[in-house]
């Protein structure tokens, strides 16, 4: 994928947004919040990051992202359309039936889709595995997981960590969502999770933090990232729910409602003059 600048990264970024918008209104259902906060994240991730060939989905050499919050889809969805993996066009099938686009991802109805994702907490197992496999075969792909922070209330999702740590897996990164919300309110009030850093730190990770909305800092923290050769990397990664989306940013009642007809023409107008 060639490399783009900033200017055309935050483009593609607000684009993305107005995709999630259009899929969900279509849909009727889905999970906005997490979709939109991490559009920025996505956009550098496919955009600028990534090892990755849209035309040669399969291709041994790709770096693999797995989206462990498979909620998050939508938000997935878009950006592999945008860098090419299927029609834009598609996206208009979000959840309806037969539809390549479920309402979580599978792995074998979309180029692209590196893992089928639903119950919270498994995606990070899946990428211990994937990484833990090449390093026995000495590959030179790294996998990107993209986690949640309210799925850390999950047990085996430190299962997985701790073994991350047991086999130095520095082809592993995990990006942890920090948007302070889950479905039932704010993370603090559900099940506080205190340190992210002070519990990674303490299962031997290498903990990185930035913000999630600032091009220049989630570009040089994903660098940092990927040229840590110690073990495994963590970049807690703190966003706004609804970001670009005024009256969903920050609320948890929009983590799993999908807008109407008339709140999806207001949040495609906000995002359409923020271009």
């Amino acid at each position: 994928m060639p490399t783009l600048s900033i200017a055309e990264l935050k483009k593609q970024a607000n684009l993305i947004r107005q995709d999630i918008i259009l899929m969900l209104e279509r849909a009727g259902s889905g999970h906005p919040s997490g979709a939109l906060g991490m559009a920025d994240i996505f956009a550098v991730l496919y955009f600028q990051i990534l090892n990755h060939t849209p035309h040669k989905p399969n291709s041994p050499l790709r770096d693999r992202l797995i989206l462990s919050c498979g909620h998050y889809c939508p938000v997935l969805y878009a950006t592999l359309a945008r860098a090419g993996y299927f029609p834009l066009v598609e996206l208009k099938t979000l959840r309806q039936i037969n539809s390549r686009l479920q309402g979580h991802p599978h792995n074998l109805s979309l180029p692209g889709v590196e893992n089928s994702s639903g119950p919270l907490g498994q995606g990070i197992s899946q990428a211990v595995g994937m990484a833990l496999a090449g390093k026995i075969d000495q590959a030179k792909h790294q996998i990107f997981c993209i986690t949640s922070d309210a799925e850390h209330n999950e047990g085996q999702l430190w299962e997985a960590i701790m073994t991350a740590n047991k086999y130095q897996l520095n082809n592993l990164i995990n990006i942890v969502d920090c948007n302070n919300i889950q479905i039932d309110g704010k993370t603090t009030d559900i099940m506080p999770l205190l340190s992210l850093r002070k519990k990674y730190e303490s299962f031997g990770w290498k903990v990185l933090e930035m913000n999630g909305h600032n091009y220049g800092n989630i570009i040089a923290t994903i660098k940092q990232a990927k040229n840590y050769q110690k073990g495994p990397v963590v970049i807690l990664a703190h966003t706004i729910p609804g970001k670009g989306v005024s009256f969903m940013e920050n609320k948890y009642d929009w983590h799993g409602k999908a807008p109407n007809k008339e709140q999806a023409e207001k949040a495609l107008q906000e995002l359409r003059q923020a271009v």
